[in-house]
Order: structure tokens, then C-alpha cells, then sequence
């Protein structure tokens, strides 16, 4: 039965998937856009740190005064998760500790989470995930952003019986963004401040989109969701276009650029001189595979797919992403068929704080996207060996020592505050692993 079938006969049998959203910022917003024309979704509560900015909001997003007055509006993401008419949550905050105490909170109360949360997710993901289990809760990642839609395309891959070499996405890169701070981030995107402002665009959340970080979280949770790991060295971001993906995402031994086969990788939309890269895939995410014979190959070349010279390796990609748009699916699928539309199923990625320039004992670090550090992809087992500081905890901690430029920042480099249950999990799930990595 397709999803769109189980949506109509849950509304003959109990009425439709009552939903809780918390955190009415971009993704919040474009869900709720969506919610006015969604047979068989009802949004019940809203939770926001400001109940007036959510209520503008939805106003915004075209809800009709009579839809806002019937939804009820928290502050808290607890009293949300706790209603009785509520049966699947969604994270989107951004914000890492939050999102671990809020997906803690689903499995006791016998909720269904949906984590837009990917900061969290990547956190301590792999952790909750098997805490959920456990409690019998679906726990997912969140459709419409490019993790997922990633981890579809892999998917889509291995169930046709191709080997997956390459997954990723696209996105605007140059070297000197790492450095960018929410000072100078809408000079990289050819906007004033006041343009900025009027859109109700963050600095700091678009300069982690920029500088790194970001593009360093997704890939960690499609590493972690997926069995596809990352490069020793991190993300390159390659420049490459859809038509150049099976060119330059195959082994070096083969002339492509990947480290191994079953890499994790973002390539850029920019060119290194900043050029414009020919059909770029900057809204995009892609797979690339190989054919496992000869005949699969020549089918290939017969119906059209881009193939590198050998012919043995193709591409599939999806053009655009639509982000809270497509949220929908994840709920529905969560609800209906109780499955997740990915979920971390290991440790295999992990995104460590990295100093945007000198940091001296005493400053604060002020996490994603701010101006002290920026997040860089690593393999779990060298973050591990190394005590990297994830970049879900970079915020609000104190330098004990000096950190150059470049460098990572370590757990030994900072006070870390009294214990919270973010940090509870994360140690957890380094403790874990590493036990299980070492058997």
C-alpha cells in the first residue's frame, strides 16, 4: 500500500497524524506552509522560544487566523513532547543539547521523533538510535533535507545490485570560507545585512553553511546512516558538475579524486578561481556507482546514463532539495509504516571544532557558524584517537591553552561545564564504540 493510501486510511479510522513542531525557524516555517494543504497532517502545538514569533509565523507562511487560534503555542519543547494530542515530533531547533535532551524525552513518553536536528543527530545519533529502538519509538532523519535524500539515492543504488562509490551533495565552496564569520557572510552571498535582515536570515546558521560545518555535519550523518565513510584527510570539495560526477568521483588510481570507494564527499559549485561551474549541482545531492559486469555497463550507454570513459562507472543525482517542504514524508512514514527515512546505524563520522584563526586560554568558543572555530569532517576512529571537541559542544566552552589557527580544538582544551545530558550522551556513545571498534 503506498503512503498516500495509509494517509487516507488513517482518516477514516482515527482522524489525522497529530503533529508537534518545535522550533518555528526556516525549516519550522516551510513545513508549516505546507500543513494548510497536507490531507491527513494536523500541526496541534508549536513550540518556540518565542510563542509571538511563531504565531507571526504562520501568519506568514499564509494560515488563516482560525488555524492559528485552534493550534496551541509553548515555549517549551518538554510541555510539547508531554501533550496528549501529539504523535510525532519534530526537532528543529539546531540546536545539539536540546535536540539530545528532546529526543531522550520522545522515548519516554512513547513519541516519534523526527530530528531536523542533523547537529544533534551527529552529536550523539548513533547512540539515540539505539536507545529508540530499544524503547520502541521510530526515530528519524528528516526528509527534504540532503542527508536524506542522499541516503535514498544510496539506497536506490545497492537495492539495483551496483556498488556505491561515491554519495554526497553539492554546495558553494571556496578555501577562504573557512574563515568566514557572521561579519563578513553576506559578502560571500552578494547580499547587504539589511536584505539579510528583512528575510529573517540568520548570520551565524547561513555562515556554517558556508564556512565548512555544515556541509561537515551532513556528510557525517550520511556516513553514520549509510556504511559510506569519509577520506583520512576530510572533505576536499571538489569542483564538478553533473556531468563530470563519474569522472571525478572514482579512484585516483583510477583518475577520479576519491580516497577509497564508498566515500562520503561534497562537491562545489564554484570553480577554485570562483568561476561558476558548468551545471553545477549547489541545490543537488548525488550517487555515483559502478556497473558489476559488462552487460549492466553496455545498458548504461543504451539508456543514457553520464558514464566515465570506462563506461563502468555512472551518476544519479537530484537537481534540488526542498528542505521543510518535504518534511511531510518523513512524518507520514513514521506514523503509518513506523519506519524511519534514515537513521544512524554506526559511528563512522564525526565533525571536530577547528580554529578559524589564533584562539588564546580564556576566550569562549561560540560554536557553528560563529567566528572562533568551523567544523571539520573526520572518520570517528580518528576523532577518537585524536579527543576531538565535536562542534555540537564548541559552544559557550572556555579555551584552557592556545589553539593556532587550523588546528583542532580537543576535549583537553577546554572547561567543559557541569555535566548536562548532551554531553552525558556523547561521552556515552565514544565510550561504546570505542569498546566495540576494539573488538
Amino acid at each position: 500500500m503506498s503512503l498516500n493510501q495509509l494517509v487516507q486510511q488513517r482518516l477514516r479510522d482515527k482522524g489525522p497524524v497529530r503533529v508537534g513542531l518545535i522550533g518555528a525557524g526556516k525549516f519550522g516555517s516551510m513545513f508549516l506552509s505546507q500543513a494548510p494543504t497536507t490531507e491527513g497532517l494536523a500541526v496541534s502545538v508549536i513550540a518556540d522560544l518565542d510563542s509571538q514569533r511563531a504565531r507571526d509565523v504562520c501568519a506568514a507562511v499564509g494560515w488563516e487566523p482560525e488555524r492559528i487560534t485552534r493550534t496551541r503555542f509553548v515555549e517549551g519543547g518538554e510541555a510539547l513532547i508531554a501533550a496528549d494530542d501529539v504523535d510525532v515530533a519534530v526537532e528543529a531547533t539546531g540546536h545539539p543539547p536540546a535536540g539530545v535532551t528532546h529526543a531522550r524525552q520522545a522515548m519516554r513518553e512513547g513519541k516519534d521523533i523526527v530530528m531536523v536536528n542533523v547537529e544533534a543527530d551527529v552529536l550523539a545519533g548513533p547512540l539515540l538510535a539505539r536507545e529508540a529502538a530499544s524503547a520502541g519509538i521510530v526515530y528519524s532523519m528528516a526528509y527534504g533535507d540532503q542527508p536524506v535524500l542522499t541516503c535514498e539515492l544510496v539506497d536506490w543504488g545497492r537495492l539495483c545490485g551496483f556498488e556505491v562509490v561515491a554519495a554526497g551533495k553539492g554546495t558553494q565552496y571556496l578555501p577562504v570560507y573557512h574563515a568566514s564569520t557572521p561579519a563578513t557572510v553576506w559578502d560571500y552571498y552578494g547580499l547587504t545585512a539589511a536584505q539579510a535582515e528583512a528575510a529573517r536570515m540568520n548570520s551565524q546558521m547561513f555562515n556554517s553553511f558556508l564556512d565548512g560545518t555544515k556541509s561537515a555535519i551532513e556528510m557525517a550523518a550520511i556516513a553514520n546512516a549509510t556504511g559510506l565513510t569519509p577520506a583520512p584527510g576530510g572533505l576536499e570539495f571538489p569542483p564538478c558538475g553533473t556531468d563530470d560526477l563519474p569522472h571525478v568521483m572514482r579512484p585516483r588510481d583510477e583518475g577520479g579524486l576519491l580516497h577509497h570507494k564508498g566515500q562520503v564527499e561534497v562537491v562545489s559549485s564554484l570553480e577554485r578561481d570562483g568561476r561558476p561551474v558548468f551545471r553545477d549541482l549547489r541545490w543537488g545531492v548525488y550517487v555515483v556507482f559502478e556497473a558489476p559486469n559488462a552487460y549492466a555497463a553496455d545498458c548504461f550507454e543504451k539508456y543514457g546514463l553520464i558514464t566515465d570513459d570506462t563506461g563502468r562507472y555512472a551518476a544519479m543525482y537530484k537537481p534540488y532539495h526542498l528542505v521543510g517542504l518535504e518534511l511531510n514524508v518523513s512524518i507520514f512514514s513514521a506514523a503509518l509504516r513506523r519506519e524511519p527515512t534514515g537513521c544512524m546505524t554506526g559511528f563512522r563520522g564525526d565533525v571536530v571544532a577547528t580554529a578559524k584563526r589564533q584562539l588564546s586560554a580564556g576566550e569562549v568558543l561560540d560554536g557553528e557558524g560563529g567566528y572562533t572555530v568551523w567544523g571539520r569532517l573526520m572518520t570517528a576512529r580518528d576523532s577518537l584517537t585524536l579527543g576531538g571537541l565535536p562542534i555540537g559542544l564548541a559552544h559557550g566552552v572556555t579555551l584552557k591553552r592556545d589553539v593556532a589557527a587550523g588546528s583542532p580544538v580537543c576535549w583537553q582544551d577546554v572547561t567543559l561545564p557541569n555535566t548536562f545530558e548532551a554531553l552525558e550522551a556523547r561521552q556515552s556513545m565514544e565510550r561504546i564504540f570505542a569498546e566495540e571498534a576494539a573488538e
